[in-house]
């Protein structure tokens, strides 16, 4: 489903200056896409590109808006989640200050409080970065 505009620091529990994604552009069906503009005072930049860490943050970052976006839909708080593990990281390319990336990740297992996604990060139609990711969900107290 594709969604209106909204304020994504609502579904992720990262705040500036560490926020890694811009807009959520649709949630459904255990696929989440999201968008960053990739801008000169971003914290993972260096050298005029995003970092590989940047790419790996981001990709936790748009599977944090998905789990965010849902639990946002049944009325719960948003939890924190922690990366477990990166497994089969490929970064082919860093994207420079002015490029909006678009990422897309895919729940491929969920098991109590952990969730294992695939994400791919693309640019001008070019993937830059994938991997799979093991994420965490901090229980709600």
């Amino acid at each position: 489903m594709t969604l209106p505009t909204q304020d994504v620091l609502a579904l992720i529990p990262q705040r500036p200056p560490f926020v890694m994604v811009d807009t959520l552009v649709s949630s459904s069906d255990g696929t989440t896409l999201t968008t960053l503009l990739i801008q000169a005072d971003n914290v993972l930049v260096s050298d005029g590109k995003l970092s590989e860490a940047g790419l790996v943050e981001n990709i936790a970052q748009t599977a944090a808006a998905g789990a965010g976006y849902t639990v946002q839909q049944l009325g719960t708080p948003v939890q924190p989640g922690f990366i477990g593990a990166v497994k089969n990281l490929e970064v082919f390319a860093l994207p420079k200050v002015g490029d909006t990336i678009e990422t897309e990740v895919k729940i491929e297992n969920q098991v109590f409080d952990v969730t294992i996604i695939k994400g791919k990060i693309t640019c001008k139609g070019n993937i830059l970065a994938q991997c799979e990711m093991k994420i965490f969900i901090q229980p709600q107290q």
